[in-house]
């Protein structure tokens, strides 16, 4: 019993997981490839996320959390 409700927690949060990582923006204005051309000069001039991007942040955290929990709640009832 406990098991089953630890799985289906664990598969709703896995869907909401996901569905948090669509949705945040991109982190990146420039072409994909410039890491691999010596482009990435932007590594101090980051900028703090705002708005929503910072809410979707601090929920896939706090998702991703919950996951690991689970999971480790689920290994442990199911071994004994």
């Amino acid at each position: 019993m406990v098991e089953n409700t630890l799985m289906t927690l664990f598969l709703i949060d896995c869907v909401v997981m996901i569905a948090c990582v669509m949705m945040q923006p991109a982190k990146n204005d420039n072409d994909s490839m410039s890491a691999l051309t010596g482009g990435s000069g932007d590594l101090f001039s980051r900028r703090k996320a705002r708005g929503f991007e910072a809410v979707m942040q601090i929920v896939t955290v706090i998702v991703g959390i919950i996951f690991f929990v689970l999971a480790l709640a689920l290994v442990y009832v199911s071994s004994h």
